[in-house]
């Protein structure tokens, strides 16, 4: 999961759960203040910040507090829409551009996985907006640019704790793993087409980058 299993109230500490529920999680909202460092290397003019989140998503409260954190810390206005159907997601985008933004920032939802992934990079090209998402896969089907933990290492340690609990661990007793790798990917196919040159310091840490 996205969210932070202490905030919303899963486990006690993330060293030892104490009840019934451990796994993996990005503690994505940390990463709300670099994703918006990120976009400001991108669109340096910006002045105007969206961020598109899915409201029913236990989450949603904390990482938009996170990046109203960011913005305000950086003097930057922030436009929230939220979005849980497809439907909705184009009407988010009508308000997003409504609102002129200069730049996009999706929230580390899961409904934006999926076909979802193709949906947002297609309006984000379509309306010109420049964004960042937390998932490489929404890079991949042509998000601009992605930057967060790994779902592939995720799900590799939940493989791993399902298999210690089947052979008898306890949950309580099993730490919250978080991230050990971020991924920042780029894609360059769509920078080109929304007319943007990536900096050379951010291309040289991006861990992978498509072209």
């Amino acid at each position: 999961m996205g969210a932070d299993p202490i905030k919303i109230g899963l486990v006690n500490n993330l060293a030892r759960p104490g009840g019934n529920v451990t796994g993996m999680s990005h503690l994505i909202n940390a990463l709300s203040s670099k994703r918006l460092g990120f976009l400001r290397e991108l669109v340096p003019t910006a002045a105007t910040f969206g961020l598109l989140v899915d409201p029913t998503n236990p989450n949603s409260k904390f990482e938009t507090a996170d990046m109203q954190a960011a913005a305000d810390q950086f003097g930057y206005k922030l436009v929230v829409a939220g979005a849980s159907t497809a439907s909705e997601v184009d009407a988010a985008f009508s308000k997003l551009v409504q609102q002129r933004i200069d730049a996009l920032a999706v929230a580390a939802h899961a409904f934006f996985l999926g076909d979802r992934s193709h949906q947002l990079a297609e309006l984000a090209l379509h309306d010109r907006i420049p964004a960042i998402y937390a998932f490489r896969e929404i890079a991949i089907a042509g998000g601009l640019i992605s930057y967060g933990g790994s779902l592939t290492e995720a799900y590799h340690q939940a493989g791993i704790y399902t298999g210690r609990i089947l052979k008898g661990d306890k949950p309580a007793d099993l730490p919250v793993q978080t991230p050990t790798k971020f991924e920042l990917v780029i894609n360059l196919r769509t920078a080109k087409v929304l007319g943007l040159t990536i900096p050379a310091g951010v291309l040289a840490i991006a861990d992978e980058v498509i072209d």
